[in-house]
């Protein structure tokens, strides 16, 4: 199993940036591909990026792609999302996600391919 404890979260203006951790406990971090996904206020948590086991292979959301990278540190068992020009519908809090997996190219965009979820946090973009 696999404990994952988000960080990084907060308020900031438009246009701004914040870079979101997410530390995983275990040591087989690197066998799960990992992901991050947002939920705003009355709406469905929806998919935001991912990343393969190696790093090998990303995934973005369309309404992010281009400014949010997400990275993972196999070493420090730490995924991140570095989070520039924000919007304020950006507006949510974010969670990340791992999914054991044996493919090193794998990664997955939908709620249900997870099974480890951290408690997550908040980011809130001012207009």
């Amino acid at each position: 199993q696999v404990q994952l404890v988000e960080s990084g979260g907060g308020l900031v203006q438009a246009g701004g940036s914040l870079r979101l951790s997410c530390a995983a406990s275990g040591r087989t971090f690197s066998s799960y591909a990992m992901g991050w996904f947002r939920q705003a206020p009355g709406k469905e948590r929806e998919f935001v990026a991912a990343i393969s086991r190696s790093s090998s292979s990303t995934h973005y959301a369309d309404s992010v792609k281009g400014r949010f990278t997400i990275s993972r540190d196999n070493a420090k068992n730490t995924v991140y999302l570095q989070m520039n020009l924000l919007k304020p519908e950006d507006t949510a809090v974010y969670y990340c996600a791992a999914v054991l997996t044996s493919g090193a190219y794998y990664i997955g965009n939908r709620l249900d391919e997870y099974g480890y979820w951290g408690q997550g946090t908040q980011v809130t973009v001012s207009s």
